[in-house]
């Protein structure tokens, strides 16, 4: 028959290993906490990551860097293959180090349609013609957008973040982003403004500085007024709002 001193002793270690138990899975429950709001926050940078994070915005620069120059001392042939050239290696670049290929995939699309414009032209400014009236089309689709109470922000926003489209019945929600989508439409207006007269007067230099800095740097001030929107609507991504949800219910 077991002793009372035997009693204490299995009684302690069994706190023991209630405690470690508990202590173990208060552990494993911060780190999946940690985890899943780590995968939220990476959520707020879904806008950039389309568009291949800040190296894919800087990528898509070297192109239009190589093209200008080969053309001024090797002609438009030499200019259109360079270009190629520089799109085909960005992309094997990111298949190597397996970074997300999709935008290098599209500017290489980009660049190819650009220098078939400018070698069926003839004239090496045909190569910036078709980012001219791309930045045109992008402007007005954002204005019609904004016109219908539709502001494209807040619909991309939705879309890839799981909210849906029930913030269009928040008026203030919706004055937000159109303000975002109002900055979308001046980057794209002014690109669209500056560029094209620099074409109509034949100054393809200027016009390759103009496609540069008016690419990613404007592009990075319309991505922080539309997180500063983002943040101000309150529209987290759907998985940190579902995380705050469950500590709200066990809090209470």
């Amino acid at each position: 028959m077991p002793s009372s001193d035997d009693n204490t002793a299995a009684g302690e270690d069994a706190a023991a290993t209630t405690e470690v138990e508990a202590a173990d899975g208060a552990e494993a429950t911060e780190g999946a906490e940690a985890a899943e709001g780590k995968r939220a926050g990476s959520g707020e940078q879904t806008l950039l990551e389309q568009l291949g994070g800040l190296s894919g915005l800087i990528f898509s620069t070297l192109p239009v860097l190589v093209f200008v120059p080969v053309n001024s001392f090797a002609g438009l042939t030499a200019a259109v293959w360079s270009a190629m050239g520089v799109a085909a290696a960005i992309l094997v670049w990111r298949l190597v180090r397996r970074s997300p290929v999709q935008p290098a995939i599209s500017g290489f699309i980009g660049v190819g349609v650009c220098a078939l414009i400018a070698y069926r032209m003839g004239e090496a400014k045909g190569f910036f013609l078709f980012g001219i009236y791309t930045s045109l089309v992008y402007a007005g689709v954002f204005v019609v957008s904004m016109v219908v109470r539709w502001p494209l922000v807040g619909v991309i926003w939705g879309a890839l973040n799981g909210h849906g489209t029930s913030w269009r019945a928040d008026r203030p929600v919706v004055r937000l982003y159109d303000l975002a989508t109002s900055a979308w439409v001046v980057v794209f207006g002014a690109r669209y403004l500056v560029q094209s007269q620099l074409y109509d007067s034949d100054h393809t230099g200027w016009l390759a500085v103009a496609r540069i800095s008016m690419g990613w740097p404007l592009t990075a001030v319309a991505l922080a007024v539309t997180v500063w929107a983002v943040r101000r609507a309150g529209h987290l991504p759907e998985s940190k709002a579902k995380s705050a949800g469950r500590h709200a219910a066990e809090s209470a």
